[in-house]
């Protein structure tokens, strides 16, 4: 999660997460060129005299003319890959369904029998010692890693929207209508999100909580749920 004076991204726990945070590395150092090009040329104007050049005009034009389509192609094809593999869903191992309320959540693992259950923010009062406040839940969701998990997900009264930075996920809950996403956790550990659409009054309080876990203790976890 998060640190106080943090200037990054969460550590990435998937392996769409790191390719954003390599995009983002890779668009930051594309414009640390532009701005250095940008300011030795406002020194070099300023500090030198000026004379007349044997560039042709022509040739000046054309350079500033290739120069930035090059810059948008090295923006446009990283981030198109991105796009198609965010939005590439295939043979999922799990499915997930988040239903956002006014304010908590609700999960139903679609693939295993009555597994169903309500996730509410745990009451400062409430919080265990270690545990984060305002992004603790009673129920957390819990995944098998390395497995890609399908979330479906929708809204029961107002916009919401279910995002765990660490992950790379983030998609709204409308009202009617069923949106998709899909990650991978790399990792086992704890992720913490919360609700990213202004959805009233107690909107910072819906926050969202993924454990990845290994196979065996998430069937382990599974079947004891169900039986209860």
């Amino acid at each position: 999660m998060a640190n106080h004076s943090q200037f990054g991204f969460q550590d990435a726990s998937s392996p769409i997460m790191e390719e954003l945070v390599e995009f983002h590395d890779h668009a930051l150092m594309t414009a640390l060129a532009i701005c250095t090009l940008v300011l030795y040329l406002l020194t070099l104007m300023l500090t030198e005299k000026l004379s007349s050049t044997t560039v042709d005009a022509q040739e000046i034009e054309l350079v500033w003319t290739i120069l930035p389509a090059v810059v948008l192609i090295m923006l446009a094809l990283p981030s198109l890959q991105i796009l198609y593999m965010m939005d590439e869903i295939n043979e999922p191992d799990l499915t997930l369904k988040a239903i956002g309320h006014q304010w908590y959540w609700s999960y139903e693992y679609t693939d295993l029998k009555d597994l169903t259950f309500d996730s509410y923010m745990t009451p400062t009062a409430d919080l265990p010692l270690g545990h984060f406040r305002l992004l603790e839940v009673d129920h957390r969701v819990v995944v098998p890693m390395e497995s890609p998990v399908r979330v479906i997900v929708t809204a029961d009264d107002v916009l919401h929207s279910w995002a765990v930075p660490s992950l790379g996920v983030k998609t709204d809950a409308i009202p009617g209508r069923l949106n998709q996403t899909s990650f991978t956790a790399s990792r086992p550990g704890v992720f913490y999100g919360q609700c990213s659409e202004i959805c009233g009054a107690n909107h910072s309080f819906m926050p969202i909580v993924v454990e990845s876990v290994p196979l065996p203790v998430f069937e382990n976890w599974s079947s004891l749920l169900s039986s209860q």
